[in-house]
């Protein structure tokens, strides 16, 4: 069972796909949003979530405060489930607003729209590291000055490197899963 950890939404319950997702942990979310609420200010933030799924990392930051999510999947049966999610959320906050783009992570990227202020990349495993590679290139001008991107790899996969314009804030490690953050290297 998937579900909401902490803020307003705490345990709504997540539907998930049959196949195809594998949403994050509950030990490692909330190891995750232990280190974002050390260092990041989750009240009013504008959040992106690519390869949303579930869209149990922006909507678990949209339960802690966060102002706005924009969940990314390009699987229509996932994108269903995600919509049904983000309603459940949302009724529990009725100022934070939640919205679903069906779409492949780099196509809805090339399109600029927005400004976010946390963003979390959680590909399928199976996704090869120079596509997340450049998708962080794609996504460095949609993000504001003190934005964070968090992104969730395996441990088996090929170290993502900060590209240019990023800088590797922290790395951590959860068995199975590994944690990067990283920072707008100007900051």
């Amino acid at each position: 069972m998937t579900r909401i950890i902490g803020g307003q939404a705490a345990a709504v319950r997540l539907e998930v796909p049959p196949r195809g997702t594998r949403p994050t942990s509950d030990k490692v979310r909330e190891a995750m949003f232990s280190t974002l609420d050390s260092a990041f200010e989750l009240d009013g933030a504008r959040v992106l979530d690519l390869y949303a799924g579930t869209g149990a990392l922006g909507l678990e930051a949209l339960s802690r405060g966060a102002e706005s999510v924009v969940l990314v999947e390009k699987s229509e049966q996932a994108s269903r489930l995600l919509r049904a999610n983000a309603r459940a959320v949302s009724r529990q906050l009725p100022r934070a607003s939640a919205s679903v783009e069906t779409s492949a992570v780099a196509r809805w990227l090339a399109r600029g729209i927005g400004e976010f202020d946390l963003v979390f990349i959680d590909p399928p495993y199976d996704v090869a590291t120079a596509t997340v590679h450049a998708e962080l290139e794609l996504l460095l001008p949609l993000l504001s000055p003190d934005a964070l991107v968090v992104v969730e790899r395996s441990s088996r996969s090929d170290a993502i490197e900060a590209p240019e314009g990023y800088a590797l804030w922290r790395q951590k490690d959860y068995g199975e899963t590994v944690l990067r953050y990283f920072e707008l290297a100007s900051r």
